[in-house]
Formats: C-alpha cells, sequence, structure tokens
C-alpha cells in the first residue's frame, strides 16, 4: 500500500487527487469542532456515555455526538436517505421509470435524496436533542435551532462526500466514516498510552495485549475474505474470421466472496437507529422504555436483529447489483460456454446458484464479524477501542480505495505500483 501511494504521488493528475481528498477531509475533522450553540454539554456526554447504541453512533462520528457539535449526525441521515430512495424506487412506477431514464434520471434521484437527507437530519436531530435533554432552556425555538444546525452540518458533510468522490480518490460517505473511526482510535491509543504508563494500567496490560491480537485477528480476516474471490471458467469456441481464426482461449468470471463491501454493515447500522430515534420523542412510553432495557447495543437481542438486517441487505445488494442473466447472455453472443453447462438458462440458473452461495458466506461472515467481538467484549469485559462493524468498514474502505488508486494509475499505463 505504501508503495502504491508512493508511486501514485510521483504522477501530478493523482497527487492532485490525493492532496484534495486529504484537503477535504482535513475541512470536516475541523467542522467537527464547530460547537452547536445551547447545548448542554455535560447532560449530553453522561447520556451518550451510557447509552450503547449513541456511544456507538459517536464512535462512528469521531466522538462528534458526544461533543453534539454540528457534525454530530455525520453522513448517518444520508445513508437513510439513500435506503428510502431505493426502497421508493422500487415501490413508486414513477421514480423508477425515473431511473431507467439514464443518468439525468440518476441525476433527479440524487437531488430527491438530498432533500431528503436535510430533512430526515433535521428530524433526527431534534429527536436526539430532545431525548437526550440537550437544550439549556428546553424551548422551542431552541429545538429548532439545534435542528437547523445539525442539518446543516449533515448537508455539509453530504456536499464534502459527494465532492471527494467527483475529484478526488475513493468513495466520498465511506471516507468519511473511515475518517470518523480513525479519529476515534487516536484518541483511544492516546488515552491507552497515559493509563498504562501512569502506573494502575500496568497490573491490565493482558486486557491490552488481548485487544491489540484480536484487532489483528480481524484485520486479517477482513483482508483475507475482501480478497477472495470464485472463479467461474469459461471456454471460448473456436471460429474463422476471413483466414483468421479468433477464440479457443479459457478465461473465467470472478465473482468476490465479499462482494457487496461495507454497505450492508452501513446499511444495517443505520436501520437499527430508526426505533431509537422515534421513540426518543416519547422518551416515558413504556415501548421506549422496553427497548432500552431489552435492545441495548451490547444485548443478544440487539445483535440478532443486526446480524439478521445485515445477512438480509448482502442478498438485496446482490439482487439490484448482479444479472446472471445478462452474464449469460454475453457469455453465449461472444461464443463462450462453462464447461458442462449448456449455454442459455442453464448458464444463468448455475451462475445464480454460485452466486447465492458466496453471497450467504459473505453475509454470515459479516454478520459473525459484526456480531461475536462485541458480545465477546462484553462478557469479558475488555474496553475495545471501536466494534468489529467499525474495523471492517475502516479496513474495507482502506482496501478499496487502493484499489481505485492502483486502477487509476493502471489507466495511465504506470509500471511499477505492483513491485
Amino acid at each position: 500500500m505504501w508503495t502504491t501511494l508512493k508511486n501514485a504521488w510521483k504522477i501530478p493528475d493523482l497527487r492532485k487527487k490525493l492532496l484534495y481528498t486529504l484537503g477535504m477531509l482535513l475541512v470536516y475533522r475541523l467542522l467537527c469542532f464547530v460547537p452547536t450553540p445551547g447545548i448542554d454539554i455535560a447532560t449530553v456526554q453522561s447520556k451518550v456515555a451510557g447509552l450503547d447504541l449513541l456511544n456507538f453512533m459517536s464512535m462512528m462520528t469521531g466522538s462528534s455526538l458526544a461533543e453534539f457539535n454540528i457534525m454530530a449526525m455525520g453522513i448517518t441521515p444520508y445513508i437513510n436517505a439513500s435506503i428510502i430512495m431505493q426502497l421508493l424506487t422500487v415501490a413508486i412506477p414513477k421514480l423508477e421509470e425515473l431511473q431507467k431514464t439514464g443518468e439525468e434520471g440518476q441525476k433527479k434521484i440524487a437531488q430527491y435524496t438530498r432533500y431528503v437527507t436535510v430533512g430526515l437530519g433535521f428530524v433526527q436531530a431534534v429527536a436526539l436533542s430532545m431525548g437526550l435533554g440537550a437544550s439549556q432552556d428546553a424551548t422551542f425555538l431552541s429545538y429548532a435551532t439545534i435542528g437547523f444546525c445539525l442539518a446543516a452540518g449533515t448537508a455539509l458533510a453530504m456536499w464534502i462526500g459527494e465532492c471527494i468522490t467527483e475529484n478526488g480518490i475513493g468513495n466520498g460517505v465511506s471516507l468519511l466514516i473511515f475518517a470518523g473511526i480513525i479519529a476515534n482510535l487516536a484518541q483511544y491509543v492516546s488515552a491507552a498510552v497515559y493509563t498504562l504508563f501512569a502506573g494502575a494500567g500496568l497490573a491490565n496490560i493482558w486486557k491490552y495485549l488481548a485487544v491489540i491480537a484480536l484487532t489483528m485477528l480481524l484485520t486479517v480476516a477482513v483482508v483475507y475474505v475482501d480478497r477472495a474471490e470464485r472463479r467461474i471458467p469459461i471456454q471460448y469456441a473456436k471460429r474463422m474470421v476471413g483466414r483468421k481464426m479468433y477464440g479457443g482461449q479459457s478465461t473465467h468470471i470472478p465473482l468476490r466472496i465479499n462482494a457487496s463491501g461495507v454497505l450492508p454493515l452501513i446499511f444495517a447500522s443505520a436501520i437499527m437507529q430508526f426505533p431509537s430515534t422515534i421513540l426518543a420523542f416519547f422518551p416515558s412510553s413504556a415501548a421506549s422504555k422496553w427497548w432500552t432495557a431489552n435492545v441495548s447495543y451490547m444485548s443478544w437481542g440487539y445483535q440478532v436483529i443486526f446480524a439478521l438486517l445485515i445477512i438480509g441487505f448482502s442478498f438485496f445488494y446482490s439482487s439490484i447489483t448482479f444479472n446472471p442473466g445478462e452474464i449469460s447472455r454475453n457469455v453465449q453472443s461472444n461464443g463462450g460456454m462453462i464447461p458442462g453447462i449448456r449455454q442459455g438458462k442453464p448458464t444463468a440458473d448455475f451462475i445464480a446458484r454460485i452466486s447465492k452461495r458466496i453471497t450467504l458466506f459473505g453475509a454470515l461472515f459479516l454478520a459473525v464479524l459484526a456480531t461475536i467481538p462485541t458480545l465477546i467484549g462484553a462478557t469479558a469485559g475488555l474496553s475495545l477501542p471501536f466494534a468489529a462493524s467499525s474495523l471492517l468498514i475502516a479496513v474495507s474502505v482502506a482496501l478499496e480505495t487502493t484499489r481505485q488508486l492502483e486502477s487509476q494509475m493502471t489507466m495511465r499505463h504506470y509500471k511499477g505500483f505492483l513491485k
């Protein structure tokens, strides 16, 4: 990875994109220190520390939620709005037609998504501030001011993410989440070093060693599965064109084990915030008390629902991005076939069957990786610097960004980045 960055730095165009990406991430992190007016910080920090779900949300935003600054909501409303628009596109025929019109239709849907993001960000901000008792005055005008400030912060984060995607390297939204996770990790490391060498932490050094070992094990597992792929062999028949013979070579169709990447985790995390956001409007209701008591972040109930959502979103993402019938037609039109499988529908069924199997494996891997270490940390008393899902997001985003950088270097016919 470092060799790739070093070689990319030598190309002026890529160097500009890298500097632009780093600059926009720096702007985002600086905005995370802009306070929201009228906030009772002490009350917010005490309540966030006592609620595991809010503590997880704060971890994803680089402790912005605990400070309740203008970036407290982060990019979460944009993710929720994207999910809503994807579901509405399937349910509403006009949106489905708009999506099929090409680039102009995609621009319209993206514009609608931005509007939904701002509105949803305002609603979530007001709900959280009311639920946490964040306002010093607790008046309508105070809550409205907080809602507008946090919605503006969400709009800024969305704009920064889109700018990075268009003009920089990597996916902007994923990189913003990555920046929040890394910022929180840096705070944990500095606090751990201080505690370790202050004297009292030396007796518990085994806990820090266990955290390091678990982190390394998870990182290796994420890299291994992220790079793994299932290769379906394809044999092309020989054919004569004039006096020349074409075809006859063998190739393969690569199917990634974890083709959905971090999206199922991000979507599942976003969906799990909906009930708590709605119930925050009714903090004294029986439903709110039951949810807080039985579906906390460290509870088995939360982790089971979280795992099922991850598996569901993995299959949903695979169904909308992978079309076995189209792949079968492309292979057949080019004179290819899978050895032992007839062309046409049998080929499509074979590819679909393989896709379902590897999607199931990838979904189970994501679910186990996101839930089991959290439960182990809760039962063993280990204070992890991040959830397993945060580590998966960070490692996957780093690998995906590196791949995009390498592909751009390949497009420029630059040699040497594989050495």
